[in-house]
């Protein structure tokens, strides 16, 4: 039945941005990537190169794609052309992802060395643009042989992971600004008030994705810091089985249980078992969460459900989000949006019976 939903998801997908290249595409072929290693089905691999063959294209660009807007959201579906250059051997796939790589040559960085999240936003660093950018660059790196670029994604790692977490809560936060220029940012700290739980999901999945690139040698010195957060985002987890939206709040009148971070924890939670990053009862929480994620709707088309549209920080057409938990349980809710539905992709993909 899932996989039924995958394909048909697939194969009705309108690219995000109108056909631009754009990380939300991305986590559809990252997910699809995920159902392809794990069951060896072509139609996994078709949907993949059918959508991103428009993106691509027969020049030596990517569509809509602009080196110059440093944006770190840009570089994720960087994977999905590593993806296709593994099991074609093509080296155009390689070429293109090195366009993105070319970008992170030149990224902007703050001053303690961790890139920028986008050119508009300076000196600031995000959890999800660690998820975006650091584990293409520790592939990509060896890929072509740069071990240079896996330590210095490492270091950033580092860097972020230590300015970025907050001792009282156990979690990370979801942005700093090493400036303390922006109204969402504490005077004193640089971070935002309250824990998006999405932010936190971009978080866990960049961990565990990386401790399986690098291996265990190399990623030894985060592990302390991974089962730490993986074991408190396990003790969040609601009576229901899912994750609210402000993860750490279950009496703020108006939080909801939100399912494309919940699919990134459980996919986090799994992973981080299978890597000896977590004990914990990680196939049990998977069929939770798929359970409560995935709906069929009035006229019996299955859904994921309960996905919170889009949420950030600063002005965003007209309004200014300022990172509070008040704010982030204001954001729409929507149904089978690729944050979600990548997610639960690669978490389904932990069990190969589903797919």
């Amino acid at each position: 039945m899932l996989a039924q939903y995958f394909d048909t998801l697939a194969a009705q997908h309108i690219p995000y941005k109108g056909g631009a290249w754009c990380y939300e595409d991305g986590l559809i072929y990252f997910g699809l990537e995920a159902l392809h290693r794990a069951s060896g089905d072509p139609r996994w691999l078709a949907h993949i190169e059918r959508l991103i063959a428009p993106q691509v294209g027969t020049g030596v660009g990517l569509a809509g794609y602009h080196m110059s807007d440093y944006n770190i959201d840009n570089i994720f579906s960087g994977r999905a052309l590593l993806y296709l250059h593994e099991v074609s051997g093509d080296e155009k796939w390689l070429e293109r992802a090195g366009l993105l790589a070319k970008q992170l040559q030149t990224q902007p960085r703050t001053k303690s060395g961790v890139y920028w999240h986008k050119l508009r936003y300076p000196w600031q660093i995000w959890l999800d643009g660690l998820y975006m950018g650091l584990p293409f660059q520790i592939a990509y790196a060896q890929r072509v042989g740069a071990p240079g670029l896996v330590d210095d994604a490492l270091q950033q790692l580092r860097t972020a992971l230590e300015i970025t977490y907050i001792p009282e809560t156990r979690l990370y936060a979801h942005a700093f600004d090493e400036a303390r220029a922006q109204q969402w940012a504490s005077p004193k700290t640089g971070v935002n008030s309250a824990h998006w739980a999405r932010a936190v999901g971009w978080l866990a999945m960049a961990l565990v994705d990386i401790a399986e690139l690098v291996g265990h040698q190399k990623f030894k010195p985060f592990r302390q810091d991974t089962s730490r957060l993986l074991n408190q985002i396990a003790e969040l987890r609601q009576p229901s089985g899912l994750w609210l939206q402000v993860i750490d709040q279950p009496r703020l009148a108006g939080n909801w249980e939100e399912t494309s971070a919940s699919a990134m924890f459980a996919y986090a939670l799994l992973k981080g078992q299978l890597l000896g990053l977590w004990d914990g009862p990680g196939a049990e929480i998977r069929e939770m969460v798929i359970k409560r994620s995935v709906a069929s709707d009035e006229g019996n088309t299955l859904r994921m459900v309960d996905i919170c549209h889009v949420a950030g920080l600063g002005t965003f057409e007209g309004r200014y989000r300022d990172g509070t938990a008040e704010y982030y349980i204001s954001e729409d809710i929507i149904t089978d949006d690729p944050k979600g539905v990548g997610p639960l992709m690669r978490l389904s993909a932990l069990a190969p019976s589903i797919v």
